[in-house]
């Protein structure tokens, strides 16, 4: 479906949209792939290994409507993945993140509906379910901003999703690489926040693949999560430093034990498929009900028992050491 379009990356700098590129690069032939980001060094080294004839690196903040609105013109397809991520610089900035992540938001979908955009997916994360922290309070913001865009959309053809999942396999500044950087300096001690912690995992490319699949299941306002594995924190450690003894430092500001991407009281809005959950929005559009169960590749979803709540130390899934490696040798 990507054939002869242009899809707009907003934060496509990042470690998701550097991925997404490589893919869409291999499978289809895009007429445009636009990279929106405000770093220039960034743009410009992506530009030394992302340089076939259908690039673009247009430079511009998501905070920037008229600069929005430029780069999306003439655009099919727009992935927002453009965040501040960073749990306790969120909490020390509050208004910074704010700025971003609800009035980028807005921003995005009123610049998408102006340019008679296709569809659009906004990047979730596990941290927007039950937040605890101000990041995770502004993705819950921008979630319901992007469902309910599908009601403001007027007469526009422009459909809004969005797709939530947990941490990423090596994705820049997680936990994984961090390990590894300290395996390779030779510390002594590998900080733990607490023993019991869990976190999912999700591997980049899986992630990439699993938001390409959802702009063909999409009818507007879904927001699509995965069946992925957990992991403890500790056995994650021992995974990559086996030999090097673990600390508890205790969690850090805004920081969650256990992460959760179905609440139990958004249970009764839930629909199960083979290898992801769909939270159907809790508002019905003005243009008529959507049969949420049926997607639009035909597939089948059914309803969850009221209750239901998909967390990380809840989960039928688990990765083991050898699992873990071979996810971090597959990115």
């Amino acid at each position: 479906m990507f054939n002869g379009t242009n899809i707009l990356i907003t934060g496509g700098t990042g470690s998701f949209g550097k991925k997404y590129t490589q893919i869409l690069l291999q499978k289809y032939k895009p007429n445009k792939i636009i990279i929106y980001s405000r770093d220039e060094l960034k743009q410009y080294e992506m530009a030394q290994i992302f340089n076939d004839k259908c690039m673009r690196y247009f430079i511009g903040d998501v905070r920037d409507l008229n600069r929005l609105e430029k780069a999306m013109d003439g655009v099919d397809y727009v992935i927002h993945a453009a965040a501040l991520k960073h749990v306790p610089i969120a909490e020390y900035n509050p208004m910074e993140c704010i700025k971003t992540n609800v009035m980028g938001a807005e921003n995005v979908i009123n610049a998408s509906i102006k340019n008679h955009v296709k569809k659009v997916i906004a990047l979730s994360t596990d941290k927007a379910a039950n937040p605890i922290n101000l990041y995770g309070a502004t993705k819950l913001a921008s979630d319901k901003l992007f469902v309910a865009a599908n009601n403001i959309r007027g007469s526009q053809d422009t459909f809004f999703s969005v797709v939530r999942y947990g941490n990423v396999v090596g994705s820049r500044g997680s936990v994984i690489p961090f390990f590894q950087k300290l395996v390779k300096e030779g510390k002594k001690e590998i900080p733990i926040t607490d023993p019991h912690m869990t976190r999912f995992w999700i591997t980049l490319k899986n992630g990439v693949l699993f938001v390409l699949k959802n702009f063909e299941r999409m009818q507007g306002g879904e927001t699509f999560i995965p069946k992925i594995p957990s992991m403890k924190m500790t056995d994650l450690a021992e995974a990559i430093a086996p030999n090097i003894p673990q600390k508890i430092v205790g969690i850090r500001p805004g920081e969650k034990l256990h992460e959760i991407m179905v609440p139990k009281d958004d249970s009764r809005l839930t629909l199960e498929f083979d290898e992801y959950y769909v939270i159907k929005p809790s508002i019905t559009f003005t243009k008529g009900n959507v049969d949420y169960k049926k997607n639009q590749l035909g597939e089948i979803g059914k309803n969850v028992e009221i209750g239901f709540e998909y967390s990380s130390d809840k989960n039928h899934i688990w990765l083991n050491k050898e699992k873990l490696l071979k996810m971090i040798e597959e990115q």
